[in-house]
């Protein structure tokens, strides 16, 4: 079963062309693109790698906490 999750994403646009893509709730998710779409597929992507990354460290989305050691 997939799951759905809903962040908010910071859609910067660059000097050079394209947008970088920033998530203030996920510091792992960071990527680019040539244009808003683009962009907002490889977030999507990124957040399946990140997702698949946590799932192998038998982690969870719901089981992160940034306050920690803060």
């Amino acid at each position: 079963m997939s799951q759905i999750y809903k962040l908010p994403l910071v859609l910067e646009p660059q000097p050079e062309g394209g947008y970088t893509v920033t998530c203030p709730l996920l510091p792992e998710l960071i990527t680019e693109g040539d244009n808003v779409q683009d962009a907002l597929q490889n977030a999507n992507d990124a957040l399946t790698a990140i997702v698949e990354g946590l799932a192998t460290l038998g982690k969870s989305m719901m089981t992160l906490n940034y306050s920690e050691g803060a």
